[in-house]
């Protein structure tokens, strides 16, 4: 029955006035069209009936990673080899008379198969990249990278067996011809082979991972890592507008990680206040006594008043400021701005606290805070350092002091006023 329907065919279209090569070539033309009907709906039952039994029965487990496996279709991609194979199969049947036709046509199906089966790898190895980041382990390692090489290296592969089965010819025989080509993928795949040797730096040195806070000016990036890819890492800035970086830059070039600080539980502030050179002076004994009532100098006062004193006592002509050591309002209100950051809530007692004084320049005298608070979030730590700061300015008078600030509109005018009125 199998050889009656093609010459019952072939005999037909002969009785209608076709020539013999026409009529062999229509006749294996419309058997291999009903061939691919019938598989199509082979593949259309397994397909809404297989498949569907096959999701259904994964919905009702309680695992969870095999519902990924419906989510990146798997199997949907899968099956669609197998009636490739059962008509690559059939062509030596179908076109029997015809077994040029029937060996080209299964050399395409065999390189289609090979397509689909790739097709299905990918998909399988996307299953394996998303357990693998809803894993602790993936801050660390950037699994989007092995991934993609996976899939470059399946896709060569992929593309050797594929021209190989067209062509009919061993894959080894391209091996042969590796060496010469050699040279020509490193210049097309360059940014690739750079990313893939940067990639495997970055998670072996742990040098940048997903979540961290990265700054590179170069490419103006300054936040959130939220994907680290074969050949590029991209970096969600706090403005929400995204810098991509390539990945080997990461490794040539210098950047910041502000990972540390979060895993430290301590951020840095490092801000002066300028004083005015004007307004530092010694200190009065009605200025002492007055001192005297801020709790953070009760005990400091005295002490450096003793130290003093033994200091002093052989001194000549202590009448005379310029003679021997005194206290100042801008060194008191140093050791006030410490003993305060060290009585402050917010202030991370563990880490470097600093009250310093840097050289004084156009801008006035700089007394730096160099501290640490102990909430890393960026507006906790803003809220603390303004209050801080708040303090500070509002605390200067106490010493008589003035912070500097360049002259303003206002001030040049109260200036006037004060010359004309003389």
């Amino acid at each position: 029955m199998e050889k009656d329907f093609p010459i019952d065919v072939n005999a037909w279209l002969l009785h209608h006035g076709f020539s013999q090569g026409l009529a062999e070539a229509l006749t294996a033309m419309t058997m291999l069209i009903i061939s691919i009907l019938l598989v199509w709906l082979v593949y259309l039952v397994v397909k809404s009936v297989i498949l569907r039994f096959i999701h259904a029965l994964i919905h009702r487990t309680k695992v969870q990673w095999d519902d990924l496996l419906v989510e990146h279709k798997v199997f949907d991609k899968a099956v669609i080899v197998l009636p490739i194979l059962v008509l690559s199969e059939q062509m030596t049947y179908i076109l029997s008379e015809h077994q040029k036709i029937a060996s080209g046509t299964q050399r395409v199906l065999s390189a289609l198969a090979v397509v689909f089966i790739i097709r299905a790898i990918y998909s399988a190895l996307d299953v394996g990249e998303t357990l693998f980041e809803r894993s602790s382990v993936s801050r660390r390692i950037p699994s989007k990278s092995f991934v993609q090489l996976t899939k470059l290296f399946l896709f060569l592969v992929g593309a050797v067996l594929a021209i190989a089965a067209i062509i009919d010819e061993s894959p080894l025989f391209f091996l042969s011809g590796l060496g010469v080509a050699t040279g020509l993928l490193a210049i097309v795949f360059k940014d690739t082979i750079l990313g893939f040797v940067a990639g495997v730096q970055l998670a072996a040195n742990r040098m940048v991972s997903v979540g961290d806070w990265i700054q590179m000016d170069k490419y103006g990036a300054d936040g959130e890592v939220i994907e680290v890819s074969l050949t590029t890492v991209k970096v969600q800035n706090w403005d929400k507008t995204f810098s991509m970086i390539p990945a080997y830059a990461l490794v040539s070039d210098a950047f910041k990680n502000w990972q540390g600080m979060s895993e430290s539980g301590g951020r840095r502030i490092k801000r002066a206040v300028y004083i005015d050179l004007s307004s530092v002076r010694f200190l009065s004994e009605e200025d002492k006594n007055e001192l005297l009532r801020i709790n953070h100098l009760k005990e400091y006062i005295p002490r450096i008043e003793s130290e003093l004193a033994q200091t002093n006592a052989q001194v000549l002509d202590f009448e005379k400021r310029v003679n021997g050591r005194r206290l100042t309002n801008v060194g008191t209100f140093r050791a006030y701005l410490k003993a305060y950051l060290e009585n402050h809530e917010k202030i991370h007692k563990g880490m470097t606290l600093l009250v310093r004084q840097l050289d004084p320049g156009a801008q006035g005298l700089p007394i730096e805070i160099y501290v640490f608070t102990n909430d890393t979030n960026w507006g906790t730590y803003e809220d603390i350092q303004s209050d801080i700061f708040d303090h500070i300015f509002a605390i200067l008078p106490e010493f008589d002091l003035k912070a500097f600030q360049s002259p303003s509109g206002e001030d040049v005018r109260q200036t006037h006023l004060v010359i004309k009125e003389s």
